[in-house]
Protein backbone atom coordinates (compact mmCIF):
# COMPACT_ATOMS: atom_id res chain seq x y z
CA UNK A 1 0.00 0.00 0.00
CA UNK A 2 1.28 3.40 -0.55
CA UNK A 3 -0.13 6.79 -0.98
CA UNK A 4 -1.10 8.35 -4.23
CA UNK A 5 -0.19 11.71 -2.55
CA UNK A 6 1.55 12.81 0.47
CA UNK A 7 -0.34 13.10 3.52
CA UNK A 8 -1.26 15.03 5.89
CA UNK A 9 -0.39 14.44 9.26
CA UNK A 10 -2.94 11.89 10.57
CA UNK A 11 -2.14 12.32 14.06
CA UNK A 12 -5.06 12.01 17.18
CA UNK A 13 -3.93 15.11 19.50
CA UNK A 14 -3.80 14.52 22.84
CA UNK A 15 -6.88 15.16 24.85
CA UNK A 16 -7.38 17.27 27.63
CA UNK A 17 -6.83 14.87 30.94
CA UNK A 18 -10.45 13.43 31.66
CA UNK A 19 -9.23 10.05 32.95
CA UNK A 20 -7.43 10.32 35.66
CA UNK A 21 -9.95 12.68 37.79
CA UNK A 22 -13.61 11.46 38.58
CA UNK A 23 -16.25 12.26 35.60
CA UNK A 24 -18.27 13.92 38.38
CA UNK A 25 -15.59 16.87 39.43
CA UNK A 26 -15.71 18.40 35.36
CA UNK A 27 -16.98 21.19 34.97
CA UNK A 28 -19.29 21.81 32.01
CA UNK A 29 -16.02 23.45 29.72
CA UNK A 30 -13.94 20.68 30.45
CA UNK A 31 -16.44 17.90 29.35
CA UNK A 32 -17.17 19.94 26.10
CA UNK A 33 -13.17 20.39 25.44
CA UNK A 34 -12.92 16.52 26.16
CA UNK A 35 -16.00 15.90 23.85
CA UNK A 36 -14.65 18.11 21.09
CA UNK A 37 -11.08 16.91 21.54
CA UNK A 38 -11.80 13.21 21.26
CA UNK A 39 -14.90 14.07 17.95
CA UNK A 40 -12.23 16.09 16.39
CA UNK A 41 -9.44 13.67 16.70
CA UNK A 42 -11.54 10.97 14.81
CA UNK A 43 -11.95 14.07 11.85
CA UNK A 44 -8.31 14.30 11.55
CA UNK A 45 -7.84 10.40 11.83
CA UNK A 46 -9.84 9.92 8.52
CA UNK A 47 -9.36 13.42 6.38
CA UNK A 48 -6.81 12.25 3.57
CA UNK A 49 -9.77 9.52 2.56
CA UNK A 50 -12.42 9.47 0.34
CA UNK A 51 -16.10 7.78 0.42
CA UNK A 52 -14.80 4.70 -0.86
CA UNK A 53 -11.80 4.06 1.25
CA UNK A 54 -14.39 4.76 4.38
CA UNK A 55 -16.90 1.64 2.68
CA UNK A 56 -14.39 -0.74 2.49
CA UNK A 57 -14.63 -3.95 5.20
CA UNK A 58 -12.70 -6.78 5.25
CA UNK A 59 -14.10 -9.37 6.95
CA UNK A 60 -17.36 -9.93 9.26
CA UNK A 61 -14.92 -8.78 12.50
CA UNK A 62 -13.84 -5.35 11.22
CA UNK A 63 -16.20 -2.38 9.85
CA UNK A 64 -16.28 0.40 7.40
CA UNK A 65 -14.66 3.50 8.64
CA UNK A 66 -18.13 5.06 7.91
CA UNK A 67 -20.35 3.14 9.97
CA UNK A 68 -17.05 3.91 13.22
CA UNK A 69 -18.06 7.32 12.58
CA UNK A 70 -21.78 6.99 12.46
CA UNK A 71 -22.04 4.11 15.67
CA UNK A 72 -19.67 6.60 18.03
CA UNK A 73 -22.40 9.45 16.86
CA UNK A 74 -25.37 7.16 17.43
CA UNK A 75 -23.74 6.33 20.46
CA UNK A 76 -24.35 10.05 22.11
CA UNK A 77 -27.66 10.56 20.44
CA UNK A 78 -28.47 7.44 21.84
CA UNK A 79 -27.30 7.14 25.22
CA UNK A 80 -27.36 11.21 26.01
CA UNK A 81 -29.36 13.50 24.06
CA UNK A 82 -32.43 11.36 23.93
CA UNK A 83 -32.19 10.89 27.71
CA UNK A 84 -31.72 14.03 28.23
CA UNK A 85 -33.26 16.51 26.09
CA UNK A 86 -36.74 17.11 27.00
CA UNK A 87 -37.83 17.63 22.90
CA UNK A 88 -35.02 15.45 21.11
CA UNK A 89 -35.96 13.94 17.81
CA UNK A 90 -33.81 11.22 16.54
CA UNK A 91 -31.87 12.61 13.32
CA UNK A 92 -33.16 9.73 11.64
CA UNK A 93 -35.07 6.50 13.28
CA UNK A 94 -33.26 4.09 10.46
CA UNK A 95 -29.92 5.17 12.58
CA UNK A 96 -31.12 3.02 15.24
CA UNK A 97 -30.60 -0.07 13.58
CA UNK A 98 -28.26 0.83 10.96
CA UNK A 99 -25.46 2.01 13.51
CA UNK A 100 -26.31 -0.04 16.83
CA UNK A 101 -23.89 -2.52 17.28
CA UNK A 102 -24.80 -4.88 19.65
CA UNK A 103 -27.25 -2.74 21.97
CA UNK A 104 -30.22 -5.61 21.93
CA UNK A 105 -31.73 -3.26 24.70
CA UNK A 106 -32.27 -0.73 22.39
CA UNK A 107 -33.33 -2.07 19.36
CA UNK A 108 -32.56 -4.79 16.36
CA UNK A 109 -29.20 -4.39 14.59
CA UNK A 110 -28.39 -4.68 10.86
CA UNK A 111 -25.73 -7.51 10.45
CA UNK A 112 -22.37 -7.06 11.17
CA UNK A 113 -20.84 -8.32 8.28
CA UNK A 114 -23.34 -6.62 5.85
CA UNK A 115 -22.21 -3.16 7.28
CA UNK A 116 -20.35 -2.52 4.03
CA UNK A 117 -23.83 -2.50 2.11
CA UNK A 118 -24.81 0.11 3.83
CA UNK A 119 -25.17 2.95 1.08
CA UNK A 120 -27.10 5.16 2.32
CA UNK A 121 -26.33 7.47 4.72
CA UNK A 122 -23.86 8.62 2.27
CA UNK A 123 -20.00 10.22 3.57
CA UNK A 124 -21.17 13.35 3.50
CA UNK A 125 -24.45 12.56 5.33
CA UNK A 126 -22.88 10.78 8.09
CA UNK A 127 -20.30 13.48 8.07
CA UNK A 128 -23.54 15.87 8.33
CA UNK A 129 -24.83 13.90 11.48
CA UNK A 130 -21.82 14.30 13.08
CA UNK A 131 -21.30 17.96 13.87
CA UNK A 132 -25.18 18.13 14.27
CA UNK A 133 -24.60 15.64 17.54
CA UNK A 134 -21.73 17.62 18.18
CA UNK A 135 -23.44 21.15 18.38
CA UNK A 136 -26.39 19.63 20.51
CA UNK A 137 -24.60 17.76 23.25
CA UNK A 138 -21.80 20.95 23.20
CA UNK A 139 -25.49 23.18 23.78
CA UNK A 140 -26.65 20.55 26.15
CA UNK A 141 -23.48 20.68 28.03
CA UNK A 142 -23.87 24.93 27.90
CA UNK A 143 -26.72 24.63 29.89
CA UNK A 144 -27.23 21.91 31.99
CA UNK A 145 -27.19 22.34 35.68
CA UNK A 146 -24.59 21.03 38.23
CA UNK A 147 -26.60 18.01 39.41
CA UNK A 148 -27.38 17.15 35.17
CA UNK A 149 -23.99 17.64 34.41
CA UNK A 150 -22.72 14.93 37.38
CA UNK A 151 -25.55 12.27 36.52
CA UNK A 152 -24.29 12.19 32.98
CA UNK A 153 -20.35 12.95 33.24
CA UNK A 154 -19.93 9.29 34.04
CA UNK A 155 -21.58 8.20 30.71
CA UNK A 156 -20.03 10.73 28.52
CA UNK A 157 -16.88 10.28 29.61
CA UNK A 158 -17.53 6.63 28.93
CA UNK A 159 -18.42 7.97 25.31
CA UNK A 160 -15.36 9.28 24.71
CA UNK A 161 -13.18 6.21 25.54
CA UNK A 162 -15.58 4.27 23.31
CA UNK A 163 -14.70 6.91 20.56
CA UNK A 164 -10.91 6.35 21.66
CA UNK A 165 -11.66 2.65 20.96
CA UNK A 166 -13.06 3.23 17.36
CA UNK A 167 -10.23 4.98 16.79
CA UNK A 168 -7.61 2.50 16.94
CA UNK A 169 -10.53 0.25 15.28
CA UNK A 170 -10.43 2.43 12.41
CA UNK A 171 -6.85 2.08 11.81
CA UNK A 172 -6.64 -1.86 12.39
CA UNK A 173 -9.86 -2.01 10.25
CA UNK A 174 -8.39 -0.28 7.33
CA UNK A 175 -5.43 -1.70 7.41
CA UNK A 176 -7.04 -5.31 7.06
CA UNK A 177 -9.18 -3.89 4.23
CA UNK A 178 -5.81 -2.36 2.42
CA UNK A 179 -3.50 -5.05 2.10
CA UNK A 180 -2.64 -5.54 -1.44
CA UNK A 181 -3.97 -2.78 -3.11
CA UNK A 182 -0.71 -0.58 -4.72
CA UNK A 183 -2.86 2.57 -5.20
CA UNK A 184 -4.40 2.42 -1.25
CA UNK A 185 -4.24 5.44 0.72
CA UNK A 186 -1.33 5.88 3.26
CA UNK A 187 -2.45 6.85 6.90
CA UNK A 188 0.48 8.16 9.09
CA UNK A 189 4.32 8.52 9.26
CA UNK A 190 7.14 5.91 8.29
CA UNK A 191 8.51 4.95 11.80
CA UNK A 192 11.65 6.06 12.82
CA UNK A 193 14.53 4.10 12.78
CA UNK A 194 15.97 4.53 16.20
CA UNK A 195 19.53 3.08 17.29
CA UNK A 196 18.90 1.26 20.56
CA UNK A 197 21.17 2.67 23.57
CA UNK A 198 22.09 -0.85 24.23
CA UNK A 199 21.28 -4.22 23.15
CA UNK A 200 18.09 -5.70 25.34
CA UNK A 201 19.43 -9.34 25.15
CA UNK A 202 15.99 -11.83 24.61
CA UNK A 203 17.04 -13.54 28.10
CA UNK A 204 16.87 -10.66 30.28
CA UNK A 205 14.43 -10.74 32.97
CA UNK A 206 13.08 -8.96 35.32
CA UNK A 207 11.88 -11.11 38.98
CA UNK A 208 8.99 -10.33 40.93
CA UNK A 209 8.09 -11.83 44.12
CA UNK A 210 4.87 -14.57 45.41
CA UNK A 211 2.55 -13.18 47.56
CA UNK A 212 -0.82 -11.44 47.92
CA UNK A 213 -1.57 -8.36 45.70
CA UNK A 214 -4.31 -6.52 44.64
CA UNK A 215 -5.88 -6.07 41.21
CA UNK A 216 -8.42 -3.89 39.45
CA UNK A 217 -9.18 -0.41 39.16
CA UNK A 218 -10.56 1.68 42.12
CA UNK A 219 -10.75 5.16 41.51
CA UNK A 220 -11.17 8.31 41.33
CA UNK A 221 -10.67 8.39 37.23
CA UNK A 222 -12.46 6.42 34.82
CA UNK A 223 -12.29 2.87 34.11
CA UNK A 224 -14.62 0.26 32.54
CA UNK A 225 -16.79 -2.25 34.19
CA UNK A 226 -14.81 -4.64 33.88
CA UNK A 227 -11.65 -3.63 35.40
CA UNK A 228 -14.11 -3.77 38.75
CA UNK A 229 -14.12 -4.66 41.41
CA UNK A 230 -10.77 -4.21 43.11
CA UNK A 231 -9.71 -7.62 44.49
CA UNK A 232 -7.11 -9.55 46.07
CA UNK A 233 -5.46 -12.36 43.85
CA UNK A 234 -2.91 -15.02 45.47
CA UNK A 235 0.42 -15.12 43.41
CA UNK A 236 1.79 -18.53 44.24
CA UNK A 237 4.30 -18.78 42.81
CA UNK A 238 8.07 -15.99 42.18
CA UNK A 239 7.75 -15.10 38.44
CA UNK A 240 9.66 -13.16 36.09
CA UNK A 241 8.71 -11.28 33.04
CA UNK A 242 11.11 -10.99 29.88
CA UNK A 243 12.57 -7.13 29.89
CA UNK A 244 11.54 -6.37 25.99
CA UNK A 245 8.15 -7.61 23.49
CA UNK A 246 9.60 -10.12 21.25
CA UNK A 247 10.74 -9.06 18.44
CA UNK A 248 11.12 -9.60 14.88
CA UNK A 249 14.10 -11.35 14.79
CA UNK A 250 13.29 -13.62 17.73
CA UNK A 251 10.25 -14.41 15.09
CA UNK A 252 12.35 -15.27 12.28
CA UNK A 253 13.99 -17.56 14.26
CA UNK A 254 10.91 -19.35 15.41
CA UNK A 255 9.96 -19.58 12.06
CA UNK A 256 13.88 -20.63 10.32
CA UNK A 257 13.16 -23.42 13.03
CA UNK A 258 10.17 -24.70 11.66
CA UNK A 259 8.25 -23.83 14.56
CA UNK A 260 4.92 -23.53 12.34
CA UNK A 261 5.59 -26.96 11.50
CA UNK A 262 5.88 -28.39 14.63
CA UNK A 263 2.60 -29.63 16.00
CA UNK A 264 3.78 -30.24 20.00
CA UNK A 265 4.44 -26.84 20.60
CA UNK A 266 1.16 -25.68 19.39
CA UNK A 267 -2.54 -25.54 21.54
CA UNK A 268 -4.80 -28.13 19.97
CA UNK A 269 -7.18 -25.05 18.52
CA UNK A 270 -3.73 -23.42 17.57
CA UNK A 271 -2.77 -26.50 15.91
CA UNK A 272 -6.06 -26.84 13.97
CA UNK A 273 -6.03 -23.04 13.47
CA UNK A 274 -2.26 -23.27 11.17
CA UNK A 275 -3.56 -26.74 9.37
CA UNK A 276 -6.45 -24.37 8.24
CA UNK A 277 -5.33 -20.80 7.48
CA UNK A 278 -1.69 -22.29 6.37
CA UNK A 279 -0.22 -19.28 8.26
CA UNK A 280 3.58 -19.45 8.13
CA UNK A 281 4.36 -16.01 9.77
CA UNK A 282 2.51 -13.11 11.53
CA UNK A 283 0.02 -11.06 9.02
CA UNK A 284 1.28 -8.62 6.48
CA UNK A 285 4.44 -10.59 6.58
CA UNK A 286 5.77 -10.77 3.17
CA UNK A 287 8.16 -13.15 1.49
CA UNK A 288 10.88 -10.79 0.81
CA UNK A 289 11.61 -9.39 3.98
CA UNK A 290 8.90 -6.42 4.14
CA UNK A 291 6.09 -5.84 6.21
CA UNK A 292 2.84 -3.97 5.26
CA UNK A 293 1.89 -1.12 7.29
CA UNK A 294 -0.54 1.81 6.98
CA UNK A 295 2.19 3.96 5.82
CA UNK A 296 3.35 1.82 2.56
CA UNK A 297 5.71 -1.41 2.42
CA UNK A 298 9.00 -1.04 4.04
CA UNK A 299 11.65 -3.71 5.20
CA UNK A 300 11.24 -5.34 8.32
CA UNK A 301 13.76 -4.89 10.84
CA UNK A 302 14.76 -7.62 13.36
CA UNK A 303 14.53 -5.20 16.82
CA UNK A 304 10.96 -3.71 16.26
CA UNK A 305 8.32 -5.57 18.26
CA UNK A 306 6.46 -8.42 16.91
CA UNK A 307 2.93 -7.60 15.64
CA UNK A 308 -0.12 -9.09 14.25
CA UNK A 309 0.05 -12.68 15.86
CA UNK A 310 -2.72 -14.08 17.68
CA UNK A 311 -2.99 -16.24 21.02
CA UNK A 312 -2.33 -19.70 19.13
CA UNK A 313 0.81 -17.98 17.62
CA UNK A 314 1.62 -16.24 21.29
CA UNK A 315 1.91 -19.83 23.08
CA UNK A 316 3.55 -21.39 20.23
CA UNK A 317 6.33 -19.09 20.01
CA UNK A 318 6.42 -19.44 24.25
CA UNK A 319 6.55 -23.03 24.41
CA UNK A 320 9.55 -22.85 21.85
CA UNK A 321 11.16 -20.66 23.92
CA UNK A 322 10.79 -22.63 26.79
CA UNK A 323 8.64 -20.27 28.52
CA UNK A 324 4.70 -19.22 28.77
CA UNK A 325 2.71 -16.02 28.83
CA UNK A 326 1.90 -14.47 31.89
CA UNK A 327 -1.01 -14.32 33.12
CA UNK A 328 -2.91 -10.93 33.94
CA UNK A 329 -2.62 -10.81 37.38
CA UNK A 330 1.22 -11.24 36.85
CA UNK A 331 1.45 -8.69 33.79
CA UNK A 332 -0.82 -6.15 36.86
CA UNK A 333 1.75 -6.54 38.90
CA UNK A 334 4.46 -5.37 36.83
CA UNK A 335 2.33 -2.56 35.91
CA UNK A 336 2.04 -1.29 39.22
CA UNK A 337 3.26 2.31 39.88
CA UNK A 338 5.15 2.12 36.43
CA UNK A 339 4.72 5.38 34.41
CA UNK A 340 1.69 4.88 31.48
CA UNK A 341 4.51 5.88 28.57
CA UNK A 342 5.39 4.81 25.33
CA UNK A 343 4.71 4.57 21.54
CA UNK A 344 1.07 5.60 21.06
CA UNK A 345 -1.17 7.37 18.32
CA UNK A 346 0.01 10.45 19.09
CA UNK A 347 2.97 10.17 17.37
CA UNK A 348 1.47 9.57 14.26
CA UNK A 349 3.52 6.22 13.13
CA UNK A 350 0.69 3.45 13.32
CA UNK A 351 3.45 0.51 13.54
CA UNK A 352 5.41 -0.46 16.26
CA UNK A 353 9.25 0.82 16.92
CA UNK A 354 12.50 -0.40 18.98
CA UNK A 355 12.51 2.21 21.26
CA UNK A 356 15.84 3.35 22.59
CA UNK A 357 16.13 1.76 25.66
CA UNK A 358 14.60 3.31 28.85
CA UNK A 359 17.51 3.26 31.72
CA UNK A 360 15.40 4.42 34.08
CA UNK A 361 12.60 1.45 33.62
CA UNK A 362 13.43 -2.07 34.09
CA UNK A 363 10.58 -3.16 31.91
CA UNK A 364 11.12 -1.62 28.29
CA UNK A 365 7.90 -0.56 26.05
CA UNK A 366 5.58 -2.12 28.82
CA UNK A 367 2.90 0.39 27.19
CA UNK A 368 2.06 1.13 23.61
CA UNK A 369 3.62 -0.44 20.77
CA UNK A 370 1.57 -3.39 20.62
CA UNK A 371 -0.97 -5.20 22.96
CA UNK A 372 0.52 -8.11 25.04
CA UNK A 373 -1.58 -11.71 24.84
CA UNK A 374 -1.78 -13.21 28.03
CA UNK A 375 -2.97 -16.56 29.14
CA UNK A 376 -6.00 -15.13 31.31
CA UNK A 377 -9.26 -15.64 29.68
CA UNK A 378 -11.64 -12.98 29.74
CA UNK A 379 -13.93 -13.76 32.70
CA UNK A 380 -15.68 -10.98 35.39
CA UNK A 381 -13.93 -10.12 38.45
CA UNK A 382 -15.21 -11.39 41.75
CA UNK A 383 -18.20 -9.41 42.39
CA UNK A 384 -18.40 -7.71 39.34
CA UNK A 385 -21.47 -6.52 38.12
CA UNK A 386 -22.70 -4.44 34.69
CA UNK A 387 -24.94 -1.26 34.91
CA UNK A 388 -27.71 -1.02 34.63
CA UNK A 389 -29.73 -0.91 31.06
CA UNK A 390 -29.10 -1.05 27.75
CA UNK A 391 -25.12 0.40 28.61
CA UNK A 392 -24.71 -2.78 30.52
CA UNK A 393 -24.08 -4.67 27.47
CA UNK A 394 -20.71 -2.59 26.87
CA UNK A 395 -18.52 -5.23 28.95
CA UNK A 396 -20.44 -8.20 30.96
CA UNK A 397 -21.93 -10.50 27.85
CA UNK A 398 -18.26 -10.70 26.40
CA UNK A 399 -16.96 -12.49 29.01
CA UNK A 400 -16.81 -15.74 27.29
CA UNK A 401 -14.47 -17.75 25.10
CA UNK A 402 -12.09 -14.39 24.64
CA UNK A 403 -8.86 -13.69 25.97
CA UNK A 404 -7.11 -10.44 27.93
CA UNK A 405 -4.61 -8.25 26.40
CA UNK A 406 -2.74 -5.78 28.49
CA UNK A 407 -0.69 -2.60 27.60
CA UNK A 408 -1.81 -0.59 24.54
CA UNK A 409 -0.69 -0.30 21.24
CA UNK A 410 0.68 2.14 18.76
CA UNK A 411 -2.69 2.96 17.22
CA UNK A 412 -3.95 3.61 20.93
CA UNK A 413 -5.54 7.31 22.22
CA UNK A 414 -2.98 8.43 24.38
CA UNK A 415 -4.28 8.87 28.10
CA UNK A 416 -6.77 5.94 26.94
CA UNK A 417 -4.79 3.41 29.09
CA UNK A 418 -3.62 2.22 32.44
CA UNK A 419 -2.46 -0.76 34.57
CA UNK A 420 -5.62 -1.83 35.00
CA UNK A 421 -7.22 -2.07 31.64
CA UNK A 422 -8.35 -5.27 30.25
CA UNK A 423 -8.43 -5.61 26.43
CA UNK A 424 -9.51 -8.54 25.19
CA UNK A 425 -10.31 -10.86 21.70
CA UNK A 426 -10.63 -13.72 20.14
CA UNK A 427 -7.70 -16.63 20.11
CA UNK A 428 -7.78 -16.45 16.73
CA UNK A 429 -7.47 -12.82 16.03
CA UNK A 430 -4.55 -10.97 14.51
CA UNK A 431 -5.87 -7.49 12.49
CA UNK A 432 -5.01 -5.83 15.87
CA UNK A 433 -1.66 -4.81 16.63
CA UNK A 434 -0.92 -7.74 19.03
CA UNK A 435 2.24 -9.48 20.38
CA UNK A 436 3.53 -10.74 23.16
CA UNK A 437 5.88 -10.64 26.53
CA UNK A 438 7.43 -13.91 27.63
CA UNK A 439 6.99 -14.87 30.96
CA UNK A 440 8.33 -17.87 33.46
CA UNK A 441 8.19 -18.99 36.90
CA UNK A 442 11.22 -18.84 39.00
Amino acid sequence: MTATSTPRASRTATPPDFNTVSPEALDADALEAAFRAVRDATERLVADLGPEDQNLQAMPEASPIKWHRAHTTWFFETFILAREVDDWTAVNPAYCELFNSYYNGVGRQHPRAKRHLIARPDHAEVTAYRRRIDEAVADWLRTAGPESLAAIAPRLVLGLNHEQQHQELILTDYKAATPDNPLGRALGGPPVKSARAAAVDGNDWVAFGAGDIEIGHDGPGFAFDNETPRHRVVLNHDFELARRPVSCGDWQAFIDDGGYREPLLWLADGWAWVQQSRAAAPAYWLDDGRIRTLAGLRERTADEPVVHINLYEAAAFAEWAGARLPTEAEWERAAQHRPVRGHFADLGRYHPEALPLDAGDELHQLYGGVWEWTQTAYLPYPGFAPAPGAVGEYNGKFMANQMVLRGGSCATAPGHVRPTYRNFFYPADRWQFTGLRLARSA
